[in-house]
């Protein structure tokens, strides 16, 4: 878990360069392994603690339906200043638990200095490594099983 200190004027979280950004390192990253990464932001996180939101909204993208579970979900509450990464099972104990504290940790400077789009381009390039190491791509049964695109809650 990790909190930040950034702000966004503009309701809108990313430019269509970004989003567009954002999506393609995801596609990238994706196509080297069988794991699946998605990102869920909202502007307040209504739990107290930022894990089980997380973890609800894992959930419920059904990210725990993975065949070799090991989907990422990158959750980001703005207002807030949160971020964490939950992790499904297996990847989750592929690389440890000081592994994704350590990832959160390098998102936050990148947040703080209002680069979220960045910050998160970064993470998902590392954690895209990760799921390369421990869950390479197969292309006899590999597929695309969640969608790429980032979900925007309230």
């Amino acid at each position: 878990m990790g909190i930040f200190s950034f702000k966004k004027s503009n309701p809108v979280y990313f430019t269509q360069e970004e989003n567009a950004n954002i999506l393609s390192a995801i596609r990238n990253c994706e196509q080297r392994t069988s794991g699946e990464i998605r990102i869920y932001i909202e502007s307040h996180n209504p739990y107290v603690n930022i894990l089980e939101r997380a973890a609800e909204i894992f959930y419920k993208l059904e990210m725990d339906e993975t065949h070799h579970r090991n989907g990422v979900l990158i959750y980001i509450a703005l207002q807030d200043h949160e971020v964490a990464l939950f992790a499904d099972e297996g990847i989750y104990r592929a690389v440890g638990q000081t592994y994704w504290e350590n990832e959160v940790k390098e998102m936050i400077p990148y947040f703080k200095d209002n680069k979220l789009s960045d910050g998160i381009i970064n993470c998902i390039h590392h954690i895209g490594e990760a799921l390369h190491t421990h869950f390479p791509y197969i292309p006899t049964e590999d597929k695309n099983e969640l969608p790429d695109e980032i979900v925007f809650g309230k």
